[in-house]
């Protein structure tokens, strides 16, 4: 039996209003900000919630590399992580292809894609189904916060129909 050719992956500008239903935006543009340390730093404040469940949960910081992936991409698999949230930040101004589902059952009609700005990152609610990192146009570097301790905390899941972005925004 053959494999379903891929659909077309429709991939729009990441927003806060498009990706609320899977998380957060991380920028500045329309944060709250106020200087700090005598004036010479100004924080943006409350950018992300880190979420987490079980167990001896305890929060991580990390700093992924990931490989620069160039069109055509296909989407064959999404993961989601049941007891906490994920967040992505490029350190090194990255842009990232995002491709999300909301969490509970994974439902393939609610796939959605949106592509960052390198001033843009992402913090998956807990349980939201979304592709690994996937750098676009060269590698790069982002600091990441998740989920540590006892517990499953990452579930994967092939698509039954893959994806395709053949070109990207």
């Amino acid at each position: 039996m053959n494999a379903p050719a891929p659909l077309p992956l429709r991939i729009a500008p990441l927003t806060r209003e498009a990706f609320a239903p899977f998380g957060e935006v991380i920028e500045t543009a329309g944060a709250t900000a106020f200087p700090i340390n005598a004036g010479t730093t100004t924080r943006y404040h409350d950018l992300a919630q880190v979420k987490l469940a079980g167990e001896s949960a305890r929060t991580l910081v990390n700093l992924f590399e990931g490989k620069a992936w160039h069109p055509p991409l296909e989407i064959r698999m999404l993961e989601r992580h049941p007891l906490g949230s994920q967040a992505f930040y490029p350190v090194d101004g990255g842009r990232m292809l995002i491709v999300v589902a909301p969490p509970g059952e994974l439902d393939e009609s609610k796939i959605r894609a949106f592509i960052s700005e390198p001033d843009q990152g992402v913090n998956y609610a807990r349980g939201t189904w979304h592709h690994p990192l996937l750098c676009l146009q060269h590698p790069g570097r982002f600091l990441v916060v998740d989920r540590g301790g006892d517990g499953h905390n990452c579930d994967e899941q092939l698509l039954k129909q893959p994806l395709s972005a053949l070109n990207l925004p």
